[in-house]
Order: C-alpha cells, then structure tokens, then sequence
C-alpha cells in the first residue's frame, strides 16, 4: 500500500540512453580520414618520384645540380605530407557525428582532436609499411649480394671465406709473377695494409721498404720500379679510403638532415591536419556544400 504526498513530483529516470554512453570518438570518421591521407599523399609521392623528386638518388636527373634536385625533393615531401593531413583531417572533421550537448569551442576541440587522430594514425601506418619495406628490400638486397659473392668466391678462390676489400690493389702488387710464393705475399701485403688501415692510412717507413724488397724479388721489377709501384697502390688505397670516409659523412649528414625534415614536417601536418578538421567541422554545421566547385548535373 502506497500513500502519495499531494503536492509532490515523482520523477522517474530511466537508464543512460545509448547516445550518452557512446565514445565522444567517431572512429570511422578516423579511418576514413587515414584512408584519405594515405590516398593523396600515395598519389602524391608517386607523381614526385615521376619527375626525380624523390630521395633515392639527387643524381637521376642528368645535368641538373644534386642540391638543387635535394631541395627540391624537400620542399615537395613537406608539401605532400602537410597537404594529405589536412585533406584527411577535413574528412574526419566534416564526417564526425557531433553530440548535442557540445558546446561550439568543445565542438571545435573534438573536431580538431579527431585531425590528430587521423595524423597519428596515418603516421603509425606509413611507419610500419616503411618499416617493414625496408627491410623486405634490404633481406632481398642482401641475399641477392651474398649469392652473387659465394658464386663468385667458389668459382675464383675456391669458396673464400672472407673477401679482403685491398684485394684489388694487392693484385696490382704482383702482376706478373710467376714465383711459387706469390700467395704468401700477397696476404702478407694485405695484412700490412690492413694494419695501416687501423690508423691514418699511412704505410710506416719499413712497410712500405720492405714491400718494395718483396715486390721486386717477385716480379722482377727493380728496386726503384718496385719503389714506385708500392707508392702508387698505397696512394690508391689511401684514395679509396677517403673516398670511403666521404660517403659515409655524406650518408650520415643525410639521414641527419632527412630526420630532422621529417620531425619538422610532421609537427607542421598536425597542426594542419588539427585546422583542416576544426574547419571541416564548421562546415558540417553550416551545411556548407561548395556548390560552386563540385555541381551536380
């Protein structure tokens, strides 16, 4: 038995309505914004690459300065990841579902929050292809060279373990012997390169005399033609060496430079991807239609 009190409201609440309990994230507008991203920066890059702008190789043009073709390939890979951000930004923007109860700052927030989901998503995707392109192209690259090393090893040295990257310039060392001891000097030559090799490059005095003795009694040069034959291989190993310690500074200023563009560049595509999708929310309020660029016939 219940007594009702006059005067006094009952109010029954039900339970939380679906629409409350939801995420205020519209995953599918993300998804469709990484797709969109990924898409045009796809095409993008590839219209990039047609014309040499890429980072592969600055020397694919014929003719045309390698700085020029690098800032080139810069300025368009900032161009393509700023441009695919914002354009995927303002489709998650435009298609998030907006709650009723958001005021219009906290609906610009969401909006905007929704563009950084869409840059961070797409660049997890981009790292892990990358990634993972990477190193399908580098397994495949290698086995290709350590195929090609051990055919040419088995089939000239009897299966050698170790190539020596002076064998070349030792060679030079020897053309011409016929001498039974030939082998003996040749990797006594090698070692002694190689030993000059952990330092400045530079053969001590009594390497470089005794070098002359060997070569000499193996050939049959004379000393001063002996002489002048170590003289010219330790300078084209030297040669070589510098050429070696050049490409490794310009590889390592590379990846450097190419770093820091990338970390520059994706701050800037969230910042763009964080506008394109407030102003693609602004335009789902105001059922903004472009009628002029997109008509329908």
């Amino acid at each position: 038995m219940s007594i009702e009190s006059p005067g006094i409201a009952v109010v029954e609440t039900g339970s939380t309505t679906g629409r409350e309990s939801s995420s205020y994230v519209d995953w599918p507008a993300i998804f469709a914004g990484i797709v969109f991203a990924s898409a045009v920066s796809l095409v993008l890059i590839s219209f990039g690459s047609a014309i040499g702008l890429n980072f592969v190789g600055f020397n694919a043009r014929e003719g045309a300065p390698a700085f020029l073709i690098a800032i080139g390939a810069a300025s368009w890979f900032l161009w393509v990841q700023i441009s695919s951000f914002m354009a995927g930004g303002y489709l998650a923007g435009r298609l998030r579902r907006r709650h009723f109860d958001a005021t219009e700052d906290e609906s610009d927030m969401r909006d905007g929050a929704h563009g950084l989901l869409v840059w961070g998503g797409a660049l997890i995707i981009g790292a892990i292809l990358a990634v993972g392109g990477v190193g399908a192209f580098a397994n495949a690259a290698g086995n290709a060279v350590a195929t090609a090393t051990v055919a040419a090893s088995n089939t000239a040295e009897g299966a050698a373990d170790n190539i020596d990257p002076n064998a070349y310039f030792i060679d030079t060392l020897f053309r011409g012997n016929t001498a039974p001891d030939a082998e003996g000097s040749r990797a006594e030559a090698g070692r002694i390169f190689a030993q000059a090799a952990l330092g400045d490059g530079t053969l001590a005095a009594d390497d470089r005399t005794y070098l002359a003795n060997v070569v000499a009694a193996n050939t049959g040069l004379s000393q001063e033609e002996a002489q002048a034959r170590v003289d010219q291989v330790a300078a084209n190993v030297e040669a070589a060496r510098q050429q070696a310690i050049e490409a490794a500074r310009v590889a390592r200023n590379t990846a450097i430079i190419a770093a820091f563009l990338l970390a520059a560049s994706s701050l800037v595509a969230a910042i763009g991807a964080y506008w394109a999708a407030q102003k693609g929310g602004n335009h789902r309020d105001k059922n903004t239609a472009f009628t002029d660029v997109f008509r329908r016939f």
